[in-house]
């Protein structure tokens, strides 16, 4: 939504208009973000029926026959006779896009209007053909006729595909997205050559992964930020008295987005006075950062404070983020808080929590260990592990006395971050 308009406000959701936007941008940063969305469609296509219909394809119900289609990895139907049905004409062409595919050739549309379809080779000798009409009353398509001979000459069968079009190529690949991990073109380009040895181009395979992940979503990102304003007005009737605050740039568009639980609101003081934030960049096709607080409960189960998203993560996205959590819960005396060296991360706990005692995340330092001793971690990690978990100072220092002892350079390393952190 970074970049794209939101629409009309209720009256409920807090907006701000925010005139400078972010300026600095920070790690890792992209143009925009977006929040992802899951697929609608876990189920297996429903196999097409074969209607034994009038020769005007009135399909009067007097004499029924119901075959099951065949289908390939795509949910689509991979064969083409007479009298099949299909449930919309997109499909059929589908099925003509996926059939030219694998059989490799070239169809051209000799005919069509929103009742009747000719469809021929793209060769003037061949006899293959297709007549198919929409029954009346429905949207379903009947193929009519079918010439399944092909009479072209064996050359004239190409690798590259004038109809490995995106949304031909979306439907081949769509069972893929539903899975999860991130699919990119390339990963759609060896898909369409090894189950159909078609070589696709980058851009038709890339257009064709959004064309497959439009279909599943039921709409594209930019119609799922339409609607965010009614998602958080449906979280406020749901959970009365959580917070939720959206900004826009004096552009009216989308910059930043805060939701906080009243069931984390009300139970945070029952809570550990510890706060661990963090940021993870979404992989959408608008970007951004997902902001975090959370905290540990009495049964040491991780329970969440606050969520936001931004654009960058960079001093005016988490002075913006941590300004909230500050305003909300309030400051403790003993509060401590806990997150990566990320320096615009320390920036802004110094400003709003500068009485808070400010930690360093074992985890992340020990990654930041393993880049810059990597021929050392099988001795560094164990004893590194050991003495962070040490509760009194006196095996503190005789465990840190072996971890540097261990691994030389170690302890300036550790020195310069802070060992009381």
């Amino acid at each position: 939504m970074f970049g794209v308009s939101h629409t009309p406000t209720p009256s409920f959701v807090h907006v701000v208009t925010n005139a400078t936007g972010s300026s600095q941008r920070g790690r890792g940063a992209e143009d925009v973000c977006t929040t992802p969305v899951e697929p609608y469609c876990n189920v297996p296509p429903i196999p097409i029926s074969v209607i034994e219909a009038d020769e005007d394809g009135s399909g009067s119900g007097d004499h029924i026959t119901v075959k099951e289609g065949i289908y390939g990895e795509c949910g689509i139907s991979r064969e083409i006779e007479e009298h099949r049905i299909f449930r919309s004409k997109n499909e059929l062409m589908t099925c003509f896009s996926i059939i030219s595919m694998t059989e490799k050739f070239q169809y051209k549309v000799f005919k069509s209007n929103p009742s009747f379809l000719v469809v021929r080779c793209v060769h003037t000798s061949c006899s293959w053909r297709v007549r198919a009409k929409k029954l009346v009353e429905s949207e379903y398509w009947m193929v009519t006729k079918h010439e399944k001979k092909h009479t072209c000459p064996t050359d004239f069968k190409t690798v590259r595909r004038r109809q490995a079009i995106s949304w031909g190529v979306g439907e081949c690949v769509k069972r893929r997205l539903i899975n999860p991990g991130r699919v990119i073109p390339q990963d759609v380009m060896d898909d369409m050559k090894q189950k159909f040895r078609v070589e696709v181009s980058y851009s038709v395979a890339w257009r064709g992964r959004e064309c497959a992940y439009e279909n599943l979503r039921l709409g594209t990102p930019e119609q799922s930020y339409k609607l965010l304003l009614g998602y958080l007005h449906m979280l406020m009737e749901t959970n009365p008295g959580s917070v939720v605050n959206v900004e826009v740039t004096d552009g009216n568009k989308f910059q930043y987005l805060l939701i906080m639980f009243m069931a984390s609101i009300q139970r945070f003081s029952y809570c550990r006075p510890v706060i661990s934030i963090d940021a993870t960049h979404l992989k959408g096709k608008y970007r951004g950062v997902l902001f975090t607080a959370v905290c540990y409960d009495t049964n040491q189960q991780i329970f969440p404070l606050a969520f936001g998203v931004g654009d960058f993560e960079n001093d005016a996205s988490w002075t913006w983020f941590l300004r909230r959590v500050k305003h909300m819960f309030g400051v403790n005396p003993a509060l401590v808080i806990v997150s990566d060296r990320h320096r615009n991360i320390n920036s802004a706990v110094k400003e709003f929590f500068p009485q808070a005692f400010h930690g360093i995340c074992m985890n992340h330092l020990l990654n930041n260990l393993k880049i810059k001793f990597k021929s050392k971690m099988k001795e560094l990690e164990q004893n590194y592990i050991q003495t962070a978990k040490s509760y009194n100072l006196q095996d503190f220092h005789v465990l840190f006395y072996t971890l540097c002892s261990t691994v030389p350079g170690v302890k300036e390393y550790l020195k310069s971050v802070g060992l009381d952190r």
